[in-house]
């Protein structure tokens, strides 16, 4: 018998599938309907193992023409959209409930939870001061091409879910029928909508794009930030504060040049510019809503004197302030204040405008004229206002809207995210070896060995230098130009507004010696007099490979032997970033070698630091699919080697995971909410290290996995094969993002992004990134009954391996070899096809029995009945989209195409992919 959950979640498909099927009816006629429901009829009749099902279904699409093809893929798409509605709210809905049912208890998985799990176990005030103290979490928003859904699509998503949720309440009847009328209209505007984008962003309309999930972000942090601190008193009372937010947020968008011409120096200034308006406008609507609200009178409660002495102090600093306060009553000075705060922001705001073309003295003209110089004055402000009315009578029925405020102060500034620059180490080789060739400190660059290369470097270091720029090449004088635009950034807003400097493709310690090299000879003034007092940002090498994962613990070894780079982390607090790759990792060296190397990786690298006095921060470089390192987040924090997470790490969260987790504000609180409930459990604790035959184990079956997947890759036209049998052509194309699929446009495999190498197998079905040879590793350990209970106690008993399974689980059960096996029909029969072909069946099949002799269960996600629901319930309707695809790369492919009929088949076939990526819930 159904649950209640999945009853109500039927109920509101049937209701949202027959406004679809109205709409369809009304905009494109019965007879459209009917191809709709015939399809829908044959696609669940081919799940229910009906004979010839699958052939009536393929061959009724092979038969239609391009406009029904079109109908039928936006069909199937506009319902899967308006599924992940419903199943969102759903999802909201257990988190309601979960909370009352555990009321007056914390919940799972909450801040509150967490807090008191470490008081049971028996952590003092102090340690948790300390670990509070220690804990930061950065969030960092990316804009790698994969959210497949244009934003004009989620607007109308976010109406539909807002109008059900208006009809989830006690309405009139009047309102009743209002709301549906509504919600036909937002149905029948997104039926008309172009799901396809007609070409690729800019990249500030990325930064616009990637950053619409503000708002909800401004809302939810002080309400995280005011958990914590109710969390902290009911365990501990007033011994322990948290003094700096726990969650903090960065960006990629803007800064990330790695292979991407369009991020030039020009468009990071334009992006800091615009960060800091967004985050000063936003602190003007809260200023302003804080003064209709403290309406606070003399005549009605006594304010401390120290509000006044501040006022007076203002208007005597800044004349002009009197006229705006003038109109003001004088006993409302809490008014008053907030006044004099707005008339700072306005000032600030203005600056803002036009301060890409100011001159220093300009600027500090500006700021003495009463705009804020940073955030820190604004939050100086502000706790001036915030101690007075702290003490009032009665004050904590007025603090909580201030704390929110210094929540949002603390944790936003005037920044809104952190900004990161990311370029490839390559390319700063290139730029050096010119500039050291055109400054006669090196003839012959090229040849150096590392030793040589870095002796060079540091002895270079202070070394002034002239030359004309203007016979550089292009790649060179824009390196500069974008040096001396971080220099002119954190001269004017501090080291706040830039995250870290990362260095994509790290191989030697020179690499990491090279930024800083050039932040010298870039800042302005004589290098002798200025490098070793000027901070500049955190230096983050990125070890993307699982070579690199190998070699990064004598990477960073080599780093910590440079004096000069000693120097320059000492004055960052002998705190070293760290950024590790999963996607490319993946891609290099299949799933579960990936997860072992980045494990092992990480001890090691720890263990080297230690060495120097060093401690590490990890940025994890997570991507939103499983085969990218994805996953839930709470999951792989609490799975993180022991010893190398003490409460600071920064995670990316790339493409459609910004609008799946940050759209609808009770998932993105429950989501921020997991990650500090995770964090504190992971650094609070002390967890058991695995035994040492684990990890014996863990090394041999990730030196088989490898093998395996490399085996794979290594087949005699593998490349070509995969080319045939997946949509990556297509995908390549696909005008979802500024930054070009290929780091080189005429690269092979090993230049190809993992996006687009996750993206095309996600499309055809078949996960293979994230459960690739761990059939072909563990299948001789689960049939010996030893081994196999030995895994099983691992599983059981170590948070590592248990992500690295249930991971894997869910990839194996969003996969369809039977749909897989229709995109391999694409390709002509052969001898290297069919090779290929029953290795991956082979493998599906090992590395699902491991699977489930390690979860004890008969079916993958039968441990998860909900999940195991969404997929079951879900595939019905991406299977004829899968089928449409491939008849469309089928009919793309023929020769002889027309340029129209050519262009028009581009187009559904991406409006397929778009289909599929919202059906899978994930694209690359």
């Amino acid at each position: 018998m159904p649950s209640v959950r999945e009853r109500e979640l039927r109920s509101e498909i049937g209701y949202l599938g027959t406004i679809l099927g109205d709409t369809i009816s009304d905009f494109a006629g019965e007879e459209a309907l009917a191809i709709v429901e015939q399809l829908r009829r044959l696609a669940w009749d081919r799940r229910i193992g009906r004979e010839n099902a699958d052939q009536e279904m393929t061959g009724r699409i092979a038969s239609l023409s391009a406009p029904q093809l079109k109908l039928l893929t936006r069909a199937f798409s506009v319902f899967l959209d308006l599924l992940n509605v419903v199943e969102d709210r759903r999802r909201v809905h257990v988190l309601a409930n979960r909370a009352r049912e555990a009321y007056p208890n914390a919940r799972g998985e909450s801040i509150r939870a967490a807090i008191g799990e470490l008081k049971q176990s028996g952590s003092s005030a102090s340690d948790v001061q300390q670990l509070l103290d220690r804990l930061h979490i950065e969030l960092v928003f990316t804009a790698h091409p994969t959210d497949a859904k244009r934003r004009s699509v989620r607007t109308k998503l976010t109406a539909i879910r807002r109008l059900m949720s208006q009809l989830d309440e006690d309405l009139l009847p009047e309102q009743r029928d209002r709301t549906q009328v509504e919600l036909r209209g937002e149905i029948a505007k997104l039926w008309q909508t172009d799901f396809v984008r007609p070409w690729r962003p800019t990249v500030m309309q990325e930064v616009g794009r990637g950053l619409s999930i503000k708002p909800v972000l401004w809302k939810e942090v002080p309400c995280i930030a005011d958990e914590l601190r109710r969390a902290v008193r009911e365990n501990y009372g007033d011994d322990v504060q948290p003094h700096r937010p726990a969650v903090t947020f960065g960006s990629w968008i803007g800064g990330d040049r790695d292979g991407h011409p369009g991020v030039t120096a020009k468009v990071t200034e334009e992006t800091i510019q615009w960060l800091r308006r967004e985050a000063i406008a936003f602190h003007l609507r809260t200023c302003d809503g804080l003064f209709g609200s403290l309406s606070l009178s003399e005549r009605q409660i006594q304010l401390s004197g120290e509000l006044q002495s501040w006022l007076t102090a203002a208007t005597k600093r800044h004349p002009s302030l009197a006229d705006s306060i003038s109109g003001l009553p004088p006993g409302e000075l809490c008014r008053r204040f907030l006044a004099v705060i707005r008339w700072r922001l306005e000032r600030t705001e203005a600056l803002e405008a036009v301060d890409h073309a100011s001159t220093g003295e300009a600027r500090s003209a500006a700021i003495d004229d009463g705009a804020y110089a940073s955030a820190c004055e604004l939050l100086d402000d502000f706790n001036v206002l915030a101690h007075a009315i702290g003490q009032t009578p009665g004050n904590r029925h007025l603090m909580s809207e201030l704390e929110a405020w210094r929540a949002q102060i603390e944790t936003f500034g005037f920044h809104l995210a952190r900004l990161d620059v990311r370029q490839n180490a390559k390319v700063y080789t290139e730029v050096i070896n010119e500039l050291l060739i055109a400054t006669h400190l090196c003839e012959t660059p090229e040849s150096l060995d590392e030793t040589q290369r870095s002796a060079v470097l540091e002895q270079s270091l202070l070394k002034p230098w002239s030359i004309d720029e203007s016979s550089l090449a292009p790649m060179t004088r824009e390196t500069l130009a974008m040096f001396r635009t971080l220099h002119r950034i954190t001269d004017a807003y501090s080291l706040a507004t830039i995250g870290a400097h990362v260095i994509s493709m790290t191989a030697a310690p020179s690499d990491v010696l090279s930024v800083l090299w050039l932040w010298n000879q870039t800042a302005g003034a004589d290098p002798a007099h200025e490098t070793l007092t000027k901070m500049g940002p955190p230096i983050a090498p990125l070890l993307e490979t699982i070579s690199d994962l190998e070699h990064g613990p004598a990477i960073l070894r080599g780093m910590l032997e440079i004096a000069s780079y000693r120097e320059y982390l000492r004055r960052h607090g002998d705190q070293q970033m760290i950024m590790l790759g999963y996607s490319d990792s993946t891609k290099d060296g299949g799933y579960l070698a990936a997860c072992w190397s980045l494990y092992t990786a990480q001890k090691r690298l720890v263990d080297v630091a230690a060495e120097y006095d060093v401690e590490l921060t990890f940025f994890h470089g997570r991507g939103g699919s499983l085969g990218r390192g994805g996953g839930p987040a709470a999951r792989s924090i609490l799975s993180l080697p022991q010893g190398t997470f003490k409460g600071s790490l920064r995670l990316t969260e790339q493409g459609e995971v910004l609008a799946d987790r940050y759209d609808d504000p009770a998932i993105a609180h429950r989501h921020l909410e997991q990650v500090i409930w995770s964090s504190l459990l992971a650094a609070g604790r002390s967890p058991q290290a695995p035994a040492a035959q684990w990890l014996a184990t863990m090394d041999g079956v990730s030196e088989a996995s490898f093998r395996a997947y490399r085996e794979l890759l290594d087949q005699p036209d593998f490349v070509p094969l995969f080319r045939c049998v997946t949509p990556i052509s297509e995908i390549e194309q696909l005008p979802i993002g500024s930054r070009p699929s290929r780091r080189k446009p005429d690269g092979g495999l090993q230049d190809l992004r993992a996006i687009p190498w996750v993206f095309s197998w996600t499309q055809s079905r078949c996960l293979l990134p994230a459960w690739y040879g761990i059939g072909a590793s563990m299948k001789p350990l689960v049939d010996d009954p030893n081994s196999c209970q030995m895994l099983r106690e691992m599983y059981s008993d170590w948070p590592f391996f248990r992500a690295l399974v249930d991971n894997a689980e869910l990839a194996l059960a969003k996969s369809d070899l039977a749909i897989a096996a229709h995109y391999a029909g694409l390709a002509k029969s052969d001898p290297a096809l069919q090779r290929i072909s029953e290795m991956i069946a082979t493998e599906f099949r090992l590395a699902s029995e491991v699977v489930l002799k390690l979860t004890g269960n008969t079916e993958l996600l039968q441990g998860t009945p909900w999940l195991q629901e969404s997929i079951r319930v879900r595939n019905r309707f991406i299977d004829p989209l899968n089928l449409i695809q491939i008849e469309l790369l089928r009919r793309g492919r023929a020769e002889n195409l027309s340029e129209d009929d050519a262009e028009e088949l581009r187009y559904l076939t991406r409006l397929s992919i778009n289909g599929v990526a919202a059906g899978m819930r994930t694209s690359g």
